[in-house]
Formats: structure tokens, C-alpha cells, sequence
């Protein structure tokens, strides 16, 4: 008799103590490993980014801005304007109020761990990001590597030059709301612009 009592409270407490595991695994990688990023940390370097050049045209929430490519994961992936959750199910999402990648300025991408940024603990220093978009194919070289407590927003100032800023959750392989954030940070060494055509 109390064998059996004794079971059903072991198995109880293994299914409890899944279930539990499987929420925050869901909860913690798909929502609350969302950079936490939000417009008021970006305002110092709103009115110096090159975004609001004259007749540029700036990309709608939710639009495909480019591609993404990291050599060293073999792996290429869309970048789309802003980060909030739905737009960081699709891919990499780009904070719109950052320079566009390319423009002289801090342009900030942020992405999940568990899905789009899977392996990023491998990329380091001197490794190579390339991102493309209509504009053009720029080449940036990774220069520093930080892992930051997830308040400091010491990573979204502004730059004096094209700078782009990669960033997502971090320990990778924490269960729940990640307390830290992983921070990659390169600089533009190399531009290939494309030739705009007009119509006559």
C-alpha cells in the first residue's frame, strides 16, 4: 500500500517538475529571451543616425531589411526592421531606431539564442559578419566580445563610425529569463554600394 502511495507521488513530482522545465524552456527561449530592448534606450543616438537622411526612405515595422551571414556558423539569415516577439519568431530583428547596417552610426541586431543566434558563443574576435541589403554587401570584422548584465545599455550608444552591434541572451543554455546579455561588436571594413538606377 504505501509502495504504491510512494510511486504515485514520485511520478507526480516528475511530472510536475517536466512540466515546469518545458514551460520555462518554451517561455524562456521563445519570449522572455527576447533582448530586452526598448526605444528610450536608443534616444541619445536617435537624431544622429543616418536613418533620418533626407529623402531616405526608413523600412515599416516588420519589413525584410537584408541578410544577415555569419561565415564562421555557415549560416545566413533574414534581418527584418524591429524586435518585438512576433518579428523575432521570423529571424534577426533590426532596432529601428539604430543606423540601418551600413550608414555611419551603431546599427543593432538582435536575435534568440535558441534559434537564429544557435552557436553565436563561437563567433569571436576578428571573425566576420556580412550583411546585405538593397543598398549594397558591407563587411564588418568583429573587434570586441562582451557579456553584459541585461539593464546595461552600454551597447546602444552611438558610434562615431559604421559600427554594427549583434546581441542576444546569454548563459545560451539557461532555462528562463536569461539574466545576461552576449554582445558582439564590429566594425565596417569593407562596402560593395549598389548602383541605384533611375528611371528616365
Amino acid at each position: 500500500m504505501w509502495r504504491k502511495i510512494i510511486s504515485l507521488v514520485l511520478i507526480f513530482v516528475g511530472v510536475t517538475i517536466a512540466s515546469y522545465n518545458l514551460y520555462w524552456l518554451n517561455k524562456g527561449y521563445s519570449a522572455s529571451s527576447q533582448p530586452d530592448i526598448r526605444p528610450s534606450d536608443f534616444k541619445d543616438s536617435v537624431e544622429t543616425s543616418q536613418t533620418e537622411e533626407i529623402g531616405k526612405r526608413k523600412p515599416v515595422l516588420g519589413e525584410k531589411i537584408g541578410v544577415l551571414t555569419i561565415p564562421k556558423l555557415n549560416r545566413s539569415l533574414p534581418i527584418f526592421e524591429g524586435t518585438n516577439s512576433e518579428i523575432l519568431k521570423q529571424g534577426v530583428g533590426h532596432f529601428k531606431h539604430s543606423a540601418l547596417p551600413g550608414e555611419k552610426n551603431n546599427s543593432v541586431l538582435s536575435g534568440h539564442r535558441d534559434t537564429v543566434f544557435r552557436g553565436l558563443g563561437d563567433v569571436g574576435i576578428n571573425d566576420e559578419l556580412i550583411v546585405t541589403t538593397d543598398d549594397g554587401e558591407f563587411l564588418y570584422k568583429i573587434r570586441k566580445v562582451r557579456i553584459v548584465d541585461q539593464r546595461d545599455r552600454t551597447v546602444l550608444v552611438p558610434k562615431p563610425k559604421s559600427t554594427l552591434t549583434v546581441t542576444t541572451c546569454y548563459p545560451f543554455g539557461f532555462i528562463g529569463n536569461a539574466p545576461k546579455r552576449f554582445i558582439l561588436i564590429a566594425d565596417l571594413i569593407e562596402e560593395q554600394q549598389k548602383e541605384k538606377h533611375q528611371a528616365h
